[in-house]
């Protein structure tokens, strides 16, 4: 399945929708599950204020993992358009709300335990059912690409190690604000490739943008007719396809990310497979 739905001219994170779908499944079901026993003032709440709880102690557990991205600017904390999430973490705090409120403020436990666990279901289902097969993307490799001057270019160029291939354009704000994130993670890993392939803008424009804004970035590519996302992401931008050593897609992000959940994701494909 796509990692990104398009409702329109929008575009959205499959992941995205799937904690909504998760959420929404919880609620609605502590609802109807509350209505076959005696109604208590917390029935209602106690599904939200978990929620909550699961939310913030999730971002908390991937802000603290990885604090050395937000001391310079502790704001980003706020910006949640990166992603980063500990997801295990948060779902964890929820499962301990829950509990608590079940076994000591009289909640009814059969509705609040059994929406949580649907809910839970949902997410870790959801997430599995998205996640990328781990093998090699055969449709990037046939993929016609150029370098900035117009010679052929082939992704093939860029196997044997950990790779990042960024799907971006001008255009696009989210792009712009990454694009630091991407220059300074490329100069600190040298043992990772990193493939910057603009989609479907000329040349010209191309150039004009990188001499102004990213001087410092190597490995960029040209997508002429946008193929790559149109393929990978539903033509959501940015989008980002993390492989591994061995060419197989391991993770793949659509929509901004930051300094900190590059570290994240970068940790992923420079771990070996257990098996390898």
């Amino acid at each position: 399945m796509t990692p990104a739905i398009r409702i329109g001219p929008l575009v959205f994170p499959s992941d995205l929708l799937v904690l909504i779908a998760a959420a929404a499944v919880g609620l609605l079901a502590a609802r109807i599950f509350a209505r076959k026993q005696q109604p208590r003032p917390d029935t209602a709440a106690v599904p939200w204020r978990a929620l909550i709880i699961g939310l913030v102690v999730a971002r908390l557990g991937f802000v603290w993992q990885y604090q050395a991205h937000f001391i310079e600017n502790p704001l980003r904390i706020l910006d949640l358009r990166d992603g980063g999430w500990a997801g295990m973490a948060g779902l964890g705090a929820a499962w301990i709300y829950t509990l608590y409120a079940a076994l000591r403020r009289q909640a009814p436990r059969p509705a609040l335990l059994g929406a949580l666990a649907l809910a839970s279901a949902v997410w870790i289902g959801g997430g599995r059912w998205l996640a990328p097969t781990p093998q090699a993307q055969p449709e990037l490799a046939a993929i016609a690409l150029r370098q900035l001057d117009g010679a052929p270019a082939a992704l093939a160029a860029y196997q044997g190690r950990p790779t990042v291939i960024n799907l971006w354009a001008s255009w696009c704000p989210p792009c712009r604000r990454e694009m630091p994130a991407f220059a300074a993670a490329q100069a600190a890993h040298p043992d990772v490739n990193f493939v910057f392939l603009n989609q479907a803008e000329a040349p010209p424009d191309v150039t004009a943008f990188l001499a102004r804004h990213a001087p410092s970035l190597r490995n960029v590519l040209l997508d002429p007719a946008g193929a790559a996302s149109r393929q990978m992401s539903n033509r959501g931008l940015p989008a980002t396809l993390f492989l591994d050593a061995q060419g197989r897609l391991v993770d793949l992000r659509v929509g901004e990310l930051s300094a900190a959940s590059l570290a994240q994701r970068l940790e992923a494909i420079q771990t070996p497979a257990s098996g390898d």
